[in-house]
């Protein structure tokens, strides 16, 4: 009712102090942020969606992520096997293999790379998600409840006086 009131311009309201709502639309911030650049990461990582979705899948389930050959990976196993075809020793067999070694290094610094920004960059920001803003969203509900609280007992108190004063000046 008092949160019906105020919204309908009916009730006072009372205000939080101002660094703290200024507290308050900075976690705001901070949360929206983390969700965009976590989320974009994730796309940077594995712009695969459906790869994605399973990932997520794994994780919820607390199961080990399945490990992925990265397309670098790939690469140089096609170029290996090709220079085995065309033969080790001739010039483009030579070169097949050469580019397919550099190719496989490529592609294991490239999942080592997303495997350590996982564990060091999207883990935190997840935690925090997770756990401090469910933290932070729960104490804000608390808080505007016994705000509602605070302000219908003062209602209740100022009607209170008003029939108190009408009743003193009604004989």
């Amino acid at each position: 009712l008092q949160f019906t009131e105020e919204k309908l311009g009916q009730a006072e309201k009372t205000e939080l102090d101002a660094h703290f709502e200024n507290l308050l639309a900075r976690a705001d911030c901070t949360k929206n942020w983390t969700e965009k650049i976590l989320r974009q990461t994730e796309v940077l990582l594995q712009p695969n969606p459906s790869a994605r979705v399973e990932e997520f899948l794994y994780e919820k389930l607390d199961r080990k992520v399945p490990s992925r050959v990265t397309n670098g990976e790939l690469l140089a196993q096609y170029m290996t096997e090709a220079a085995n075809d065309f033969g080790p020793g001739t010039p483009y067999g030579k070169t097949l293999i050469k580019v397919g070694e550099t190719q496989r290094r490529l592609g294991a610094a490239e999942r080592e790379f997303i495997h350590s920004a996982s564990i060091n960059f999207l883990t935190p920001l997840r935690n925090f998600l997770e756990g401090d803003w469910k933290t932070i969203s729960k104490e804000r509900r608390i808080l505007q409840n016994r705000r509602l609280d605070l302000d219908a007992c003062k209602a209740r108190l100022k009607k209170a006086k008003a029939a108190e004063a009408k009743a003193a000046v009604t004989p």
